[in-house]
Formats: C-alpha cells, structure tokens, sequence
C-alpha cells in the first residue's frame, strides 16, 4: 500500500492485511495550505501510468498492464483514484476499490519522491480513511506488504486499522 521502491507484485515476502469496522474520526486538516484533491474522472492512462512509475521509482508504470484494461480501471465506477495535488503539482494519490458491496479496499497510497519527507503521511492517509469512509462501508481495508515503507503499518495502526491476517506471499517464477 505505501509504495517506496519496489513493485509488490515481483517480491516475494510477508504481507500484513489490515481492517476497520468503525470511522475513526481522524485530524484531516492539512499541515498544508493550497492542497486539493481531486478524483480521476478521465481515462488518462498516461498520466495513471506516469504516477505508478513515479510512486515506485521506475519509468513507466504498470508495464504488465494494457492501456484498454487500465482505462476500463480508471472509469470503473466501483474503482476511485484520487490525485492529491500541492502548489499545482501532483504530490501522491490513492485508489479505493468498492466493487465488493458493504467494503472499500484501500488499494494503494503513495507519494511522489519529491514529497517524502515532508510529514505528508499520516494527513494523506486521513484523507484516503476519510474518502473511504464517505461510501459508508461497514469495513474498510488495506494491505502492507515487504515492499512498502517500513513505517506503513505503524501509520495504519494510527489511523484506526487493525491487523486480521499474515500471510507469506510467494515470490516469482
């Protein structure tokens, strides 16, 4: 979920799932000013693809993917991304997947190198808990795998989640 370098679909290792049953009311105003977030409405697959490859430090995103399955993705009306933008500038985003009825799976959160760093974490992941939360779901999950930043899971612990399961993912080939 918090994307810091590699692509978890190529690692083979732990990945912690997480869940809430309850809103949990979180601080979500920004330590920033001129923020705004915004949902990604259009089937702009190239800009989809230049945020993966900027969040995970590789070129192009999603190599594996076709532009016609990320487009269907992008305008799946159960599929959200959310773009969060700073002086302008794309800074992160996050995905919320609500195709399973009563559920939001926070599919992925990250921020763009560039804005690492900067005590961002924990006000964008309120803003992700929120945004889930405004389906009102009667659960909300996530997942932190070895790839993700080290301090994922104690920032998901923060905002409410609580971890239900552990499994050993396997690796490629």
């Amino acid at each position: 979920m918090l994307s810091r370098g590699r692509p978890r679909s190529v690692v083979a290792g732990i990945t912690t799932y997480l869940e809430m049953r309850e809103h949990p009311r979180l601080q979500t105003r920004g330590p920033h000013r001129g923020g705004m977030l915004l949902r990604l409405e259009e089937a702009a697959v190239p800009f989809y693809r230049y945020l993966h490859g900027r969040m995970v430090g590789g070129g192009a995103g999603l190599p594996d993917r076709s532009d016609d399955d990320l487009a269907a993705r992008i305008l799946d009306p159960d599929w959200d991304v959310f773009v969060l933008y700073l002086g302008g500038a794309p800074a992160g985003f996050f995905e919320l997947d609500r195709r399973r009825p009563g559920e939001v799976h926070l599919t992925r959160l990250g921020l763009l190198p560039e804005f690492r760093g900067r005590h961002l974490g924990k006000w964008f992941l309120g803003l992700a808990v929120e945004a889930a939360w405004d389906f009102q779901p009667e659960r909300v999950w996530t997942s932190v795998s070895d790839g993700d930043d080290p301090r994922a899971i104690l920032l998901c612990q923060w905002a409410g989640f609580v971890p239900y399961e552990t499994r050993r993912e396997p690796g490629p080939g």
